[in-house]
């Protein structure tokens, strides 16, 4: 945030809360016709799935931006800093402008008399925030599911569906089908749909309201994959892990559509996006620490890949692991378990959704150490002979960053 500048509305956002769904659209349609449809003036690319989303996002970015165009992207959650959540033109919103466009949307509110979410306050500052930065192209990440989310209120001319898995039940269905269907609400009618390579179109028509295209995504390959890259024909990619090719390939058909829509994208400057792409927590280098990695796995699936690449590589690292108290523990930790790791230590966060020690001794089957976000830092700030590897929640990065000092995206 910057140094010198003294927020007053984003501690007004900081008050409201982060969890849950709210059933209608009605409060962000407010907001934005009571901006003048902040909206209307760029085309928006909607990215909804159950994980990898935001990496393919950053894929996309990266190579709009290394084409030459002025990209917006919105994202969340946040690791360190809710400016990170507005990305415009290859930096983070800075404190001041985010300050600003969060006035505007208070007011918007009390002109409506609503009372918005946390999120739909900032989905309103970001698609402001890319009308007054003239972005040509807004990537807008969906933020739960699909129908009630507040990034549906805009009108996308292409959706792009990664992966359907089984991620927060208690809002959108206890079946792969019936969280699909809450995704699938982000098609429009004759309207491009990207799927990421692992959804079988055949089992996404049925499941659909209306009546898209569907241009499935060709998986790439063969690849050479590091731990922290991976090259695909000589070419680098950014993103380390072999998942992260089905989330680039996925960039690379919505660039393919984006182009049959008439978009000017050269396609001699998309290796050199995904080859510059950076997306902080997906298993992510972490700046001024020796060997230290963080990944946000928070799910079965999340964790499953993780544990695939550290396999697949070779790699056997220390493991600190913190999760949210709702998420499936039992879950992450089997396939987390997979990848032997030489050792396990658990982290436990301040706020009340953090699981407990007792609740991830029992997940794990295993009493190892429970330490604070002060104590954990000081552990990963030492020096160790294998990697160390934290996972299991963004929150848990988010809250160690803090800890630590340390900005993501600070160069």
């Amino acid at each position: 945030m910057d140094s010198d500048y003294e927020p007053i509305h984003i501690p007004r956002l900081h008050e409201r809360g982060h969890m849950g769904i709210k059933c209608g659209l009605e409060n962000i349609q407010a907001l934005l016709d009571g901006l003048g449809r902040p909206d209307a003036g760029y085309p928006v690319v909607l990215l909804a799935g159950t994980n990898g989303k935001g990496s393919t996002g950053a894929f996309l970015a990266h190579m709009l931006k290394s084409a030459g165009f002025v990209v917006g992207w919105t994202t969340s959650p946040h690791l360190a800093d809710v400016t990170e959540r507005i990305w415009v033109d290859g930096e983070p919103i800075g404190a001041g402008a985010l300050d600003l466009l969060l006035g505007e949307a208070f007011e918007a509110e009390a002109r409506a008399g609503l009372n918005a979410t946390y999120f739909e306050l900032m989905i309103t500052a970001a698609l402001s925030a890319f009308r007054m930065t003239g972005v040509e192209v807004a990537l807008v990440e969906v933020g739960m599911g699909g129908r009630w989310d507040a990034t549906n209120a805009t009108d996308p001319i292409l959706t792009v569906l990664t992966t359907v898995g089984l991620d927060h039940q208690q809002y959108l269905g206890d079946t792969r089908e019936a969280i699909a269907v809450e995704k699938l609400c982000t098609a429009r009618d004759g309207r491009p749909l990207v799927l990421g390579p692992s959804l079988d179109p055949e089992w996404i028509r049925p499941l659909l309201s209306c009546k898209p295209t569907l241009h499935p995504a060709p998986r790439l390959g063969p690849a050479d994959i590091r731990w922290d890259h991976s090259r695909v024909g000589g070419k680098r990619v950014g993103l380390a892990g072999l998942h992260q090719l089905d989330n680039l390939a996925t960039a690379f058909e919505a660039v393919r559509q984006l182009q049959a829509q008439g978009f000017p994208i050269p396609d001699d400057r998309l290796w050199a996006g995904a080859a510059s792409a950076i997306w902080p927590g997906r298993l992510w280098a972490v700046p001024g620490l020796e060997g230290v990695w963080m990944d946000g796995a928070h799910n079965p699936d999340g964790a499953r890949v993780l544990a695939d690449h550290a396999l697949a590589c070779g790699v056997r690292p220390h493991l600190y692991v913190g999760s949210m108290g709702d998420k499936d523990l039992a879950g992450v930790a089997r396939e987390l378990k997979r990848m032997r790791p030489l050792s396990v230590t658990f982290v436990q966060g301040d706020a009340p959704r953090y699981a407990t020690a007792p609740a991830l001794w029992s997940a794990w089957g295993m009493e190892a150490p429970m330490l604070t976000l002060r104590q954990a830092s000081a552990h990963l700030r030492a020096q160790s002979e294998a990697p160390r590897l934290v996972t299991g929640s963004l929150y848990l990065l988010g809250d160690l960053l803090r800890e630590m000092g340390i900005r993501p995206y600070s160069g």
